[in-house]
């Protein structure tokens, strides 16, 4: 796709912050409209809660995308098929926009990864005679397809790992990303931007802390300042994923397996020294291959002397 920053300059910043503004309050506001609007019943099981907002969360991002190309193609002149490179979902390069963004993620993780492995190990012996038998393997395989069956059965599990990851992806990096670069914001500004777009949707966790599980106020904030955080490190991270890559696919595998691994693991009362070590180890190997791994030539042919998706390869 030919673009170049002349082009990218033809939204007003304000009415980028504005359509950013409006979708992050619709992502939140429209899972309380069948209740509050519509005055539907509450859902009588858990189950019912989540389909709920399973289809609220659809239905917002399927608005967003909306609003967004309404925008992005009036103000651009691009053609209808472009719009999915815009929102980078793309098939070219797609194995390695996937596997290598997933590589240097897990490189945060190498301590939490490192402790799951002693652990199946520990399964291994303790099923096989003190030693690693393929009595030990079989067991260890059984048991995660247990664990595959229970989380695929699952509600709770569809909405960390499949709903909430892609509904987010779309609209926070997809839609947003592009409506932010073409307002003229650098693309190093939204980095740091876009977060509190994505924070401002984990507001209602707050809420639902001090109102639905009783904590008090001072637990309800500390609990939701420490979820804000992580949800502004992990978006500065999915958006610089996004931007560098141009695939929606590497920020979306990011979010999945960070809401798996959860929070990395740092110290373990099991062989602490060497979790410890291992998160450091990875810790460094994240920082220095950070950019190499997502240079903008491992997922973009080179066109119109323009190696990435939207005309901001000149960003280093």
């Amino acid at each position: 796709m030919k673009a170049d920053a002349a082009d990218a300059e033809m939204v007003s910043k304000s009415v980028a912050v504005i359509a950013c503004t409006a979708m992050s309050v619709l992502y939140v506001g429209i899972l309380y409209s069948p209740t509050l609007i519509f005055r539907l019943p509450q859902p009588t099981s858990f189950k019912q809660f989540l389909i709920r907002r399973f289809i609220c969360a659809a239905v917002s991002s399927l608005v967003s995308l909306f609003m967004s190309s309404l925008i992005l193609l009036h103000v651009q002149n691009w053609k209808l098929s472009y719009i999915f490179d815009i929102y980078g979902v793309r098939v070219d390069h797609f194995w390695r926009s996937m596997v290598l963004p997933l590589l240097l993620t897990s490189l945060m993780y190498a301590g939490s990864l490192l402790c799951k492995f002693l652990l199946l190990l520990d399964s291994w012996r303790e099923h096989g005679n003190g030693g690693i038998s393929v009595d030990g393997i079989n067991y260890a395989m059984q048991k995660f397809l247990d664990w595959m069956l229970s989380v695929a059965s699952n509600v709770a599990a569809w909405r960390t790992y499949v709903v909430a990851p892609i509904t987010e992806e779309l609209v926070f990096r997809a839609c947003m990303i592009p409506l932010l670069l073409c307002g003229g914001f650098k693309a190093y500004h939204v980095v740091f931007l876009s977060p509190i777009f994505f924070s401002l949707a984990h507001l209602n966790h707050f809420l639902e802390f001090y109102s639905q599980k009783n904590h008090s106020l001072l637990r309800a904030s500390l609990a939701v300042g420490l979820q804000l955080g992580y949800t502004v490190i992990f978006g500065s991270y999915g958006s610089f994923l996004f931007i560098r890559t141009g695939h929606l696919i590497a920020p979306l595998a990011a979010h999945i397996f960070c809401n798996f691994m959860g929070l990395p693991l740092i110290y373990s009362n099991r062989k602490g020294l060497i979790i410890s070590l291992t998160f450091v180890a990875g810790a460094v190997g994240f920082a220095g291959l950070l950019f190499p791994l997502t240079s903008p030539d491992l997922y973009n042919f080179r066109t119109y002397d323009c190696r990435c998706w939207h005309g901001y390869c000149s960003w280093k």
